[in-house]
């Protein structure tokens, strides 16, 4: 078994899993669907050998853009609609509770920790609209959950997330909040706006390769979680953002796109924006995981 050909080789590479160490049993899983699916895609479209070179090329360069500002095998993920997947696999939807999506590439971790209906904006844009966004996190018989954190971050009126832009202060549009005793939410930002994700380097190469159009719809990204609750990765859209039938990255869910009204004066806001979201309880989500 160990002399190939085009007709054994994927046996063979398969029967090689754990012959001279331990592998368990998920590893082994992965493995053999990988090493399946890969020579089958390799036979399907006869793959040459400089394609395979270049392949291996491209994506040495895209390790070569990971940084703490831009993770370039994440972007090419969502390009591709595999984190979307992924998350849709990993995070099913049981009853009431609120839909997930994509974390995407531009999350930075230890944002400001703000008070409820405190602002995220440091630097103000003339194009910008202002917006007080407020909601109530629920379980899934509809009570407030109090002490939900959440972790929220957009794109600047420029289209540019803060950690991309040097012109902007750190962590602009990026903060940390808690719901009150009752679940509800607050706090001021701005108007997301459709922006191209960054369409140089691999991640333009993959978008140009497939013919496809870089832009996002506008939307505002949530981290919710609390103990003993599963956490909850999601964004809400603009209904009346342009590319919401046709994101770049494929992440738009319809239970996810909210609208933006006129804000009422005592606000201090051009918009209000409400959102409720529902989390599951996590020994529910481990029950349902058991069966």
């Amino acid at each position: 078994m160990g002399i190939v050909n085009q007709d054994n080789i994927t046996d063979v590479v398969i029967a090689s899993l754990g012959k001279h160490g331990d592998i368990t049993n998920r590893e082994r899983e992965i493995a053999t669907g990988l090493i399946t699916h890969l020579h089958a895609f390799i036979k399907d479209v006869k793959l040459q050998h400089s394609e395979f070179l270049a392949a291996c090329t491209y994506l040495a360069r895209a390790g070569k853009l990971c940084n703490e500002n831009r993770q370039e095998f994440i972007l090419l993920g969502d390009i591709l609609g595999v984190e979307v997947l992924v998350d849709m696999m990993t995070n099913p939807i049981e009853g009431n509770e609120s839909e997930s999506t994509v974390l995407g590439p531009f999350y930075r971790e230890n944002p400001p920790v703000l008070p409820k209906g405190a602002s995220t904006i440091q630097k103000h844009f003339d194009n910008e609209e202002t917006a007080y966004f407020e909601g109530y996190i629920k379980d899934d018989a509809g009570r407030g959950i109090a002490g939900v954190i959440l972790d929220v971050w957009e794109d600047a009126p420029n289209g540019i997330y803060e950690n991309l832009d040097p012109d902007q202060p750190e962590y602009n549009l990026r903060g940390r909040f808690e719901t009150d005793e009752n679940g509800h939410y607050a706090f001021v930002a701005v108007r997301p706006v459709p922006y191209p994700i960054p369409d140089d380097e691999t991640a333009g190469e993959l978008l140009r390769f497939m013919g496809h159009h870089p832009n996002r719809p506008g939307h505002m990204h949530f981290i919710i979680s609390k103990d003993g609750y599963r956490p909850l990765i999601s964004q809400i859209y603009d209904a009346d953002s342009a590319w919401l039938e046709e994101d770049s990255v494929f992440a738009v869910k319809e239970s996810l796109i909210g609208k933006f009204k006129p804000a009422a004066a005592d606000l201090g806001t051009d918009l209000h924006f409400e959102f409720d979201f529902t989390l599951k309880a996590q020994a529910a989500v481990q029950a349902v995981a058991a069966e």
